[in-house]
């Protein structure tokens, strides 16, 4: 089914200005084909009111069968779908992108919404307590076996619980009959033959509260608050997957044990495969392994989730410190339970295109003079089949909550009144239709987690799974002579049934409350609307930058598939080919220094970095820009690295000359317009209420300063120094390098060498010539704090029982020693487990403990090993007693060799499988034409990881952690 992208409720938690950080075209459509658009259209929205045409409903999908049994939607022809005669259903699929990989999903259609009052919270326990002991597998057993199989705990072995579903993950960094058939028992065991036993309860009752007390933050409670307002007196509020803290502190094994045998079921199961293997020979793995698995007791009846309230103009004021002001309307419907039919499928295109028209036009406000609101969207949501909800909401600046209300209110009313324009509609076809095509183009490279997590996807909705060709076929049948009437009447009827319901977050009391937000609609709904006029046509400017630059050098560096370029201006050019997406090119020009260039005195204005591209260029606005290229795939993002300050942007073979175009243009005719910084500047006015309302958000805020003992270029800045901060301090920071320095362009992907360097020469390679200038003596220095018995503290203003802490160890660069450095790394993986071991396992002192290494490549003696736990604040003085405990244990101790095994081996499939991505190649280059360290780094990872030892992880902990050579910060709440 269609689904241009699926959001739920994104905006309760409170917007963010992530889609201010880069310059994109077709954020709905998807230019990435990794996050390409299904036929699922969503946000732009996702379904429609409940209708009474007598239309079939998702009810007349039985258990056991699939939804194209009774639907007229064709499903994906590459994926095979079966039941065995227990009711379990599966799909299979084969797919060799990356090659030798697998992907396994196990599902329940079951979730938090299935839980009694007794319950709340146990569905999510249960998935934890799959991890903990089985009638085959002994407790902590299990995640040990899939590492010495090469899968790490998190990142390739996972499980999520919603509202109305349960998905076990397990990603195989190889598909022999080993991990295969290690992989299919494990799964087996969860579905049906967990013990579940008492103690193991009580010993993973800490992780549960753990994972509840990081998860609790300002947004969170605005989400759990709004969630609740607007779906009043239904389930969903009432069934939040991490329930209530006294049941997970007190429930007995045998209530979670109910709840597994109610509902984990082989009738209520599917299995997904997906990967470089055999179908024939998979399917018949799934039939032996979960043929014989049989259902215990009664099932489980779902619940009735309750009628959507009748309730007119309504308002709710959440005073919530911490959290940002916005501004929610939203109007509520009973739930779309209609059966995905091919007519339906279409009809939620047409929405979709409606929905992003008034997307662009919400758009155009905030890149305004006088901006109403920060960020804003237009969006319909299903919420668990229970409500359809459509939203308007914005991220408004502090104490201007009125304006952004006003400016949602009077462009809700004017598209209803007035509907959208041809034109708009055929500019929104056009670029959705691009996303499409970019989809379908790389339909035979999708990468196997991304098909396997589609196919999951259309699960809960009992949707069919169909193919990015055949997405697009529908697209093209729904948008043939589509008018904009038909539209403008579609769209209309998506603002009916309850509300408008009105939510307004924020950090203070609004004078009047409720009333006051009222009366503030009632004021904007007397003011009379226009229709909106049409755009001016722009012309693109930056087509040609000059004759075109001739090569002066190539070479070819044949181990690595892979081509050095030089321009006569002095430009770089690094070439990959390959084949791992077919129609995806990641394009970065890298341009001075980055942090070198950067005074390490001053703070830095980088913070504020994405209003550059979001001022557009010289001669063309990003509005006009988004215009003029309205069909084409490219986008372009501003980072800062350590060594390099990047343009960066994808794309596809036909639209490469239009990328980089792009990004030179950014590279020498930047626009730096006012109202992208002050955009900015408003939005970080109150980013430290946000940071200080979680131990999280302190650490993330100071961490980087601390760490580089207050060097200017890592300190985040103060609320002064946001408040009087200026465009000018960014423009001198950024300016000159992306003026004068050398450039370095990298292009990976479904691209020739020939073209890359045709599509260069017209434009990077057609600037004038450019020395190399080099970065500022001295800057290679950056400060480490000393080793230090006491702490940093610092506090912050969120739960009493919330505290974080961080321990590092100083180690050193990259090249000091490429050997010590890749040893370092297999002693923070040991490190890992451990800490899983004794912090999660053993004392349940936290969800999610972490242990890292670093290394930098471009700072002399910079690097560290460090830990980063969450914990209560009572617990902080005896988890840092374990930590040392377990670095002294590594120091005196050598590791086991299973031990050694289960580090390095997911260590070592993470590389392989990244090293089949064009992103890991993008990183992998970049640079490695000024510093050929980097080509030696990149030909040996996987042999310098393969040939760690025991001794060499003991005389890494030998030689970096001791005791009196760490540093520690913990952050407390406020009082303690």
């Amino acid at each position: 089914m269609i689904r241009v992208s699926r959001l739920a409720l994104v905006l309760s938690a409170g917007l963010s200005l992530s889609a201010c950080a880069t310059l994109s075209h077709h954020k709905s459509g998807g230019n990435d084909q990794a996050a390409a658009p299904s036929t699922k259209a969503s946000a732009t929205p996702a379904a429609t009111p409940a209708r009474t045409s007598g239309a079939p409903t998702i009810d007349l999908v039985k258990p056991g069968q699939w939804p194209q049994a009774v639907s007229d939607v064709a499903p994906d022809p590459r994926v095979r779908f079966g039941v065995l005669p227990n009711g379990l259903r599966y799909a299979i699929q084969k797919n060799a992108t990356p090659p030798g990989q697998a992907a396994l999903r196990l599902w329940f259609d079951a979730g938090s919404l299935d839980e009694t009052d007794e319950q709340q919270g146990l569905a999510h326990f249960l998935e934890h307590m799959a991890f903990n002991g089985s009638k085959n597998v002994p407790e902590g057993d299990m995640i040990k076996i899939l590492e010495r199989h090469g899968l790490s705990f998190g990142a390739d072995t996972n499980a999520s619980t919603n509202f109305s579903e349960t998905t076990y993950q397990l990603d195989l960094p190889k598909t022999d009959d080993d991990t295969v058939d290690t992989s299919l028992m494990l799964l087996r065991e969860a579905a049906g033959e967990l013990t579940i036993a008492p103690d193991a309860v009580d010993r993973e009752r800490g992780v549960v509260l753990s994972e509840e007390r990081t998860r609790d933050s300002p947004g969170y409670r605005v989400f759990v608050n709004t969630f609740g307002f607007q779906l009043q007196g239904q389930r969903p509020p009432q069934r939040l997957p991490i329930g209530k803290t006294e049941i997970l502190r007190t429930a007995p094994a045998q209530r979670i044990r109910d709840f597994y045998q109610a509902w984990y079921r082989p009738e209520n199961a599917v299995v997904v495969a997906v990967g470089d293997f055999d179908v024939d020979a998979m399917e018949a793995k799934i039939k032996a392994r979960f043929g014989d698995w049989k259902a215990v007791g009664p099932a489980g009846v779902k619940p009735d989730l309750g009628p959507v309230a009748k309730r007119g103009l309504t308002a709710k004021v959440l005073v919530e410190p911490g959290a940002q002001t916005s501004v929610q309307m939203a109007w509520v419907l009973p739930p779309d339970l209609e059966l995905e039919t091919r007519a339906k499928d279409q009809e939620e295109l047409v929405k979709a295109l409606g929905f992003a028209v008034l997307n662009r036009r919400l758009q155009v406000l905030t890149r305004s003079d006088a901006p109403p609101f920060i960020v804003a969207v237009a969006m319909q949501n299903d919420q668990e089949h229970a409500a359809q909800i459509t939203t308007l909401a914005a991220t408004a600046q502090p104490g201007h909550w009125n304006e952004a209300l006003t400016a949602l209110e009077q462009e809700q009313r004017r598209i209803v009144q007035y509907g959208v324009r041809q034109d708009e509609l055929d500019r929104e076809i056009a670029a959705m239709r691009a996303g499409f095509v970019a989809a379908a183009a790389g339909e035979a490279t999708q990468r196997t987690t991304a098909l396997a997590g589609a196919i999951v996807g259309t699960l809960d909705d009992r949707e069919v799974v169909t193919s990015p060709s055949q997405n697009l076929a529908v697209f093209d049948e729904a948008t043939k002579g589509l008018t904009a009437d038909k539209v403008s009447a579609l769209l209309k009827t998506q603002f009916a049934g309850s509300g408008p319901l009105i939510v307004i977050p924020t950090p203070t009391a609004i004078d009047g409350a409720e009333k006051a937000v009222t009366d503030a609609y009632a004021a904007s709904a007397k003011v009379p609307v226009a229709a909106p006029a049409a755009p001016g046509v722009t012309a693109w400017p930056y087509a040609t930058f000059g004759p075109k630059g001739a090569v002066a050098s190539q070479t070819e560096v044949a181990d690595l598939d892979t081509v050095f370029v030089r321009f006569a201006n002095g430009v770089r050019l690094t070439v990959k080919p390959t084949k791992f997406r077919d129609d995806q090119i990641l394009v970065k020009a890298r341009v001075g220094h980055g942090l070198l260039d950067l005074p390490p005195a001053s703070q830095s204005p980088l913070w504020a970095g994405s209003a550059y591209i979001e001022g557009g260029l010289k001669q063309i606005s990003t509005q006009d820009m988004e215009r003029v290229l309205n069909g084409k795939v490219w986008n372009a993002g501003l980072g800062v690295e350590d060594d390099a300050f990047s343009l960066s942007g994808r794309t596809r073979p036909e639209d490469l000359d239009t990328e980089l175009q792009v990004l030179a243009a950014y590279a020498t005719e930047g626009g730096w317009r006012p109202e992208a910084f002050n955009r900015i500047k408003t939005y970080y006015g109150t980013i430290h209420d946000q940071l200080e309302s979680t131990p999280g958000g302190v650490m993330s805020r100071d961490l980087g300063g601390l760490l580089h003992g207050g060097d200017g270029r890592w300190t985040f800045p103060s609320r002064q120094q946001i408040a009087g901060a200026s465009l000018e301090q960014l423009k001198s920071a950024v300016s000159g390098p992306l003026a004068a320095d050398s450039i370095e362009v990298v292009i990976v992907g479904d691209i020739t060498v020939d073209k890359a360097v045709a599509a260069v020469a017209q434009t990077f390679g057609a600037l004038p010539a450019r020395a190399d200038v080099p970065a500022p003596a001295g800057a290679e220095k950056a400060p480490f704090p000393a080793p230090s018995s006491t702490p940093v503290v610092r506090t912050h203003k969120g739960r009493a029982d919330q505290g974080q802490l961080f321990i590092a160890w100083k180690t050193d660069d990259l090249f000091s020693d490429l050997q010590r450095a890749r040893n370092t790394q297999v002693l923070a993986q040991v490190m890992q487990l451990r800490l899983t071991d004794e912090l999660r396992e053993k004392q349940g002192a936290t969800y999610s403990p972490s242990a890292s290494a670093s290394a930098s490549v471009a700072f002399t003696g910079w690097g560290y090993l460090a830990v980063s736990v969450e914990t209560p604040p009572d617990k902080i003085d005896g988890v840092i007693a374990s930590i040392r405990q377990i670095a002294a244990d590594l120091r005196d101790k050598p590791v086991t060799a299973d031990e050694l095994e289960r580090a390095k081996k997911p260590r070592i499939d993470q590389i392989e499988k990244a090293r089949e991505t064009n992103e890991y190649w993008l990183g992998a280059l970049s640079g490695a034409q000024t510093d050929p360290r980097l080509l030696t780094a990149t030909r040996s990872v996987l042999a310098g990881l393969q040939r760690v030892t025991v001794a060499d992880v003991q005389n890494a902990a030998k030689a970096f952690l001791g005791d009196d050579k760490s540093w520690t910060m913990i952050v407390k709440p406020e009082g303690k």
